[in-house]
């Protein structure tokens, strides 16, 4: 009985004597030796026949066939028919497989038993010999039949496949002059089974003029019949798996238009490789034009031109004036298929960007918009700009070799100043040494033909627009007022001056501390009080308040500004005598029938003065008097509970302290969740104590932002001031939100955060003992590579909505947290018409409101100035955009702007360079992640926090940054 194979390999062969007996020697090359080779003469003319008769002549496992097919579909079903073996591979006689082809597939076939197929990475051979980079598609081995649906992703020699699956389909479609290979994957993949990846370039692709895969024409008519087979059931798959019965499933992918128009597009762009104008406009409509396809699209012209030029990606550049007419025309086209040439510029970038990324600039490459050149970075020269160009791809070169690739955006004339900038910016400063002498035109005004007089001309335009634009209303932003001085100067008096240099430091007439004053009068002993004595009285608001209950009140305090302030407010009450008094230091009057002294004894040094203190207060108190004492709870009594975030002890230390005072009992006391207001009674010799009334009120007046940014409610978990001190940390988050509302497109879900879940996020971030901090402050540490102190974040919001000012920023500074936000400046006072096809879109923040928020402690940043992605803007509009957005946004806030933030978070590598020149020195990209010591501040990463995820989500997400 006959041996069957373990491998049968079928050659068809046409015509073929050129290149049969490369293939057939890659066969004898093969570290596996149980194979067959059916190699099937179609109706050569040529010495073929005579070749394949050598071969078979010379090794038993060479068989031959003759066939009429005139097709390689038709020959290789004649030479499956005669297969054994329990693998076939389908061997064109102008290709071959690697020696290792075989060992390598049967290997990986042989891990996974249930295998229908196992395909490995190919290269295309040029004309010249030129290879290709490696091409092997991952998907295949996750969803193989998702995959041939769409589109064929395999070469045809890059599969070893089950024979009796290839019979039981029936082989290759003869009605296909081409895709025919497509059409027998994809039926096998409808099959269900694993398909096994090899991640190695085995097989190797002769592309030459006469390739089937240069004929546009034919191949979209036969890739539109398998496309179309592909999603929908096919009959000739008698036993399909379940799931791909009825066809593709759009949600596993594109649709089956958008698969032709990829394909349209691959063989248009081919056309143009082959210097041809055909472009079928209808066949590209349905490509996506969304922004984040453009590189994807870049991606498939280069692939096509390479095959339609004849070219490997490191001849693309220098044979760019073969193809860059057709291919002009297509990109046009592109635009104009989108209704949006600014898409069409943005494949532009990205093509030329790849073309030039794999050439030597050997010489001058002038693309459509990229100049490509070598530099000398000895001795550069001054580099014109010629017409159209707007962006330069430059080799830094030294003794002869590539030290730097560069790409910039430019303007105008390169000088060799600018020159010497971006090599000194380029190269490690031990390659250059001292060769770079100084320009010493450096001190004049730029050309105005030069780049920076280019950039020059543009920003005196931005001046004038935005000095002819209306005032923004409202007072320009002020700096945050820091504080007056650390509680433990030594000079108390100074200390409190300086707290009373401003009228009403600590807003007395808000109804947080008016409804404070009701319920110190509610807790005031029954019955007449003869002589009373405030203590710290400040500039009298409840002094007046307190005065017609006693009969004679000295109020005092350490700080003759404040005094004099009280006495001006309380000039009608004949029963108040004020006086300058210091409380610690100085003796107090005796006898008191009454003493108040509230929110001051936080300023005490230690527990050691405020028992002394306390001791003081009692002998002060006639006996029966009564001691009355209202403070706020603090963090640091008792960190589980809710309380400020201030460094001394709190309401419950000094109400513990009274306690423990002999002669002082407590009597009375009314407790809220952020305070407690006491009385203390001095007893008599005869007193017998009783329990105190304890009264627990709620608060109902609405804090300011100046006490609630102090709080920190439900407690902490860490306090700031102990991570600042024990803590240093290399990395930092920086977060990224957009919008902040309950309502909202669907589609924008993801964007935008509801005000409940946003304000759970500042909570915990300050109950975590994070602290905020700014751009600008994030780049002096990565300059001066200082770790982090504590816990910084940095929070941020592009766009600029409206619903920042309605929700975030009343949440932000409740927590004592600041935040960035860039601005969109043409769109500010309008909406965000870039999301118009979404839904309605979102009101964005006026300038009027930008200018307010900003003397509140909010930062603002540029989005630019149209909300346009930069990867599509010309060199110019992107310059003009930069400008023209810092100057409006530093005018509305009367600060100056360093920061920026790319629309969409899309980056090309342009825009760094570009936005120094134009003034910033920080700026956020498209980078994931947090950033750290070693980050380009200019190119930052942020965290984006969506608006679809849990607060467990926030949590893991920054604690993750911590560890």
């Amino acid at each position: 009985m006959a041996h069957n194979p373990l491998v049968s390999i079928v050659v068809p062969a046409h015509n073929a004597e050129a290149t049969l007996a490369r293939a057939l020697d890659c066969l004898l090359d093969q570290e596996v030796v149980d194979w067959e080779a059916i190699v099937v003469d179609d109706a050569s003319t040529d010495s073929t026949a005579a070749i394949i008769a050598g071969y078979v002549e010379r090794d038993a496992r060479f068989r031959t066939l003759s066939s009429c097919a005139y097709s390689a579909a038709g020959a290789r079903n004649n030479g499956i028919s005669k297969a054994r073996g329990h693998w076939v591979l389908f061997l064109d006689a102008d290709d071959w497989v690697d020696a290792s082809f075989l060992v390598k597939m049967l290997a990986a076939l042989k891990t996974a038993p249930d295998a229908v197929a196992a395909y490995c990475g190919s290269r295309r051979v040029m004309p010249d010999g030129e290879l290709t980079p490696s091409s092997i598609s991952t998907e295949v081995a996750i969803q193989p039949f998702e995959t041939f649906a769409r589109r064929c992703a395999i070469r045809t020699h890059a599969l070893l496949v089950d024979r009796e699956k290839i019979v039981e389909l029936g082989g290759f479609d003869v009605s296909l002059r081409t895709c025919e290979d497509w059409d027998l994957w994809q039926r096998l993949a409808r099959l269900g089974g694993p398909w096994v990846m090899v991640d190695e370039p085995l097989a190797f692709y002769q592309t030459g003029p006469n390739s089937l895969t240069r004929n546009s024409t034919q191949m979209l008519v036969d890739a539109e019949t398998v496309i179309a087979r592909g999603f929908s059931p096919d009959p000739r798959v008698e036993h399909p798996a379940s799931a791909h019965a009825n066809g593709a499933i759009e949600a596993h992918g594109c649709t089956a238009s958008e698969a032709l128009a990829w394909f349209a597009l691959w063989n248009a762009a081919s056309d143009c490789g082959r210097g041809s104008r055909s472009i079928n406009t209808q066949s590209l409509r349905a490509l996506p034009a969304g922004r984040k396809w453009a590189r994807e699209i870049a991606k498939v012209v280069f692939d096509g031109l390479m095959v339609g030029s004849l070219s490997v990606p490191a001849q693309l550049a220098a044979r760019w004036d073969r193809f860059s007419g057709p291919l002009a025309e297509l990109i046009i086209e592109l635009g104009k298929v989108w209704g949006d040439p600014v898409a069409g510029r943005r494949v532009q970038y990205h093509l030329e960007q790849m073309i030039l990324d794999v050439d030597d600039l050997a010489a001058p490459r002038r693309l459509t918009r990229t100049l490509g050149i070598r530099v000398d970075a000895r001795k550069p020269t001054p580099t014109e700009l010629p017409e159209g160009i707007d962006q330069i791809y430059a080799c830094l070169m030294m003794d002869g070799q590539i030290e730097a690739r560069v790409q910039f955006g430019v303007l105008g004339t390169v000088t060799r100043r600018h020159w010497i900038e971006l090599i000194l910016n380029s190269v490690p400063p031990e390659r250059h040494a001292n060769s770079l002498s100084g320009d010493k035109r450096a001190g004049r005004r730029p050309d105005r033909d030069s780049h920076f007089g280019k950039l020059a001309q543009l920003a005196a335009q931005a001046r004038r627009l935005v000095r002819s634009s209306p005032e923004a209303t409202g007072p320009l932003a002020a700096p945050r007022r820091a504080k007056a001085a650390d509680r433990h100067d030594n000079d108390r008096t100074s200390f409190w001056d300086r707290h009373f240099a401003i009228e009403d430091p600590w807003n007395y007439g808000s109804a947080y501390e008016q409804e404070k004053y009701e319920r110190q009068l509610e807790i005031l002993p029954a019955g007449p009080i003869g002589r009373a004595l405030e203590l710290a009285c400040a500039e009298g608001h409840f002094t007046r308040r307190l005065a017609p209950r006693v009969d004679h009140l000295t109020a005092t305090d350490i700080s003759a500004v404040a005094v004099g302030r009280a006495r001006a407010r309380c000039g009608d009450q004949p029963n108040i005598e004020f006086g300058v008094l210091d409380f610690v230091a100085d003796t107090l009057p005796g006898e008191m029938d009454l003493i108040v002294c509230s929110e001051v004894l936080y300023y005490l040094d230690d527990a050691a003065e405020l028992r002394r203190i306390a001791k003081k207060f009692a002998e002060a108190l006639a006996p029966g008097g009564s001691f009355i004492s209202a403070h706020a709870f603090v963090l640091r009594d008792n960190v589980e509970k809710t309380g400020f975030d201030w460094n001394t002890f709190g309401a419950q230390v000094i109400s513990e302290t009274l306690a423990a005072t002999e002669g002082l009992v407590l009597e009375q006391s009314i407790q809220t969740e952020l305070y407690r207001i006491d009385r203390f009674r001095r007893m008599s010799p005869d007193d017998v104590t009783t329990q105190p009334t304890i009264d627990h009120v709620p608060i109902r007046a609405r804090l300011e932002f100046g006490v609630a940014r102090n709080v920190v409610w439900g407690g902490a978990r860490a306090l700031r001031r102990d991570v600042k001190r024990s803590e240093r940390r290399q990395r930092i988050p920086i977060l990224m939100y957009h919008g902040v509302a309950d309502d909202g497109p669907a589609a924008l879900a993801r964007f935008r955060c509801t005000p409940a879940a946003f304000g759970s996020q500042m909570a915990w971030l300050r109950a975590n003992g994070f602290h905020a901090i700014t751009s600008e402050q994030l780049e002096t540490f990565i300059a001066n590579r200082q770790p982090f102190v504590g816990r910084p974040v940095l929070i941020t919001f592009d766009d600029g909505f409206q619903n920042f000012a309605d929700h975030a920023w009343p949440e932000l500074r409740s927590n004592d947290l600041t935040a960035e936000v860039f601005l969109v400046t043409d769109l500010v006072g309008g909406s965000a018409r870039w999301d118009a096809a979404i839904g309605p879109p979102t009101p964005l923040m006026d300038a009027g409101t930008v200018r307010r928020l900003a003397g509140e402690g909010a930062f603002f940043g540029s989005h630019l100035a149209t909300h346009r992605a930069i990867d599509g803007l010309s060199s110019s509009d992107l310059a003009a955009e930069l400008l023209r957005s810092r100057m409006f946004i530093e005018r509305w806030t009367g600060r100056p702007t360093t920061a920026f933030a790319a629309p969409f978070s899309v980056t090309d590598r342009r825009l760094g360079r570009l936005a120094k020149e134009c003034g910033y020195r920080i700026g956020f990209g498209g980078r994931h992640g947090p950033a750290d010591l070693d980050c380009d501040p200019i190119d930052l990463p942020r965290i984006e926090i969506r608006g679809d995820r849990s607060l467990d989500d926030f949590v893991a997400i920054v604690e993750a940054v911590l560890e």
